[in-house]
């Protein structure tokens, strides 16, 4: 498993506390900044290893950023410490996006980033916690993230201790049926300690969520299975921060996170084919020289 940077571990420490003992706006204003950054890095990292799933790493950077600096009780120099908050990213074809939030917060050196997709590596096309320190479970065998959040939070229940689980789809992954079993245990054992953000960016492989298996009113379908709707601006940090943060009701939460797939690149942004498609070294410099904007 890989080792924890001790300099970026003690620097996220005071980030997190600065963040939240701040006034909402001078957090939000910060937090952009630093999604900005694990955007450039998701850039580099895929556009080095030439494979990646660039639309989705980018629409859910800003999702990744609140909730690791905003809303988690986690320690990258004690990944397994018992009392930390679980977060899942059930959509694990972002790993770029998650590997890049977890080296900016100390769970292990940025120059790892450089092995993504390597042979060897520990940094997989899908995250594996037998080899990346803050990675909870394997996904990305979609339909998989929210079965296991719901496992954890009633595990967190029936020990009557206060740890939370996070976890983050794709709304094109709800159309899998497993989600829709596990938020109806979910809702049945009153799991308020259970998160669900799902990044609503209305783009999956090949086509447009509504195209291939409608969705149609998700906050009705939520609300129908028991849980608390939360709809915000998936890119707006302060919207974010309130709903990850909000006053629970005994009930679990979802957040829809309304999202733009490629966010942040002006040639990528809501196009279907930035699912899995891989910038050119001349796009890689392109899109980086619109983030330093």
């Amino acid at each position: 498993m890989l080792a924890p940077d001790l300099v970026r571990a003690a620097a996220y420490r005071k980030t997190v506390e600065r963040i939240r003992e701040t006034d909402p706006e001078t957090a939000a204003a910060e937090l952009d900044r630093l999604a900005t950054d694990v955007r450039r890095s998701v850039i580099r990292t895929i556009g080095r290893a030439g494979m990646g799933h660039i639309g989705g790493d980018l629409s859910v950077t800003d999702i990744l950023a609140s909730c690791f600096y905003g809303a988690l009780s986690v320690d990258p120099e004690r990944p397994h410490w018992p009392g930390r908050d679980r977060f899942v990213l059930s959509k694990g074809h972002c790993a770029a996006a998650l590997y890049a939030t977890l080296a900016q917060c100390g769970f292990f050196a940025p120059a790892e980033l450089e092995t993504f997709m390597a042979p060897l590596s520990a940094l997989n096309g899908h995250p594996n916690r037998l080899k990346v320190p803050g990675v909870e479970t394997n996904t990305g065998a979609l339909g998989h993230g929210l079965p296991v959040a719901t496992g954890c939070a009633l595990a967190a229940k029936l020990d009557g201790v206060s740890w939370r689980t996070f976890v983050v789809l794709g709304d094109g992954e709800l159309q899998e049926g497993s989600n829709w079993e596990a938020a109806m245990a979910a809702s049945h054992h009153g799991l308020s300690s259970l998160t669900a953000i799902v990044d609503r960016n209305r783009l999956q492989q090949g086509a447009r969520t509504e195209e291939t298996n409608a969705l149609g009113a998700l906050g009705d379908k939520w609300r129908s299975f028991g849980w608390e709707v939360r709809e915000v601006d998936g890119h707006d940090h302060l919207a974010l921060l309130r709903a990850l943060n909000g006053s629970r009701t005994g009930r679990p939460v979802v957040v829809i996170a309304n999202t733009i797939k490629g966010k942040g690149v002006s040639f990528m942004e809501d196009r279907v084919e930035w699912h899995h498609k891989v910038p050119s070294p001349e796009q890689v410099e392109t899109a980086l020289a619109e983030l330093a904007r």
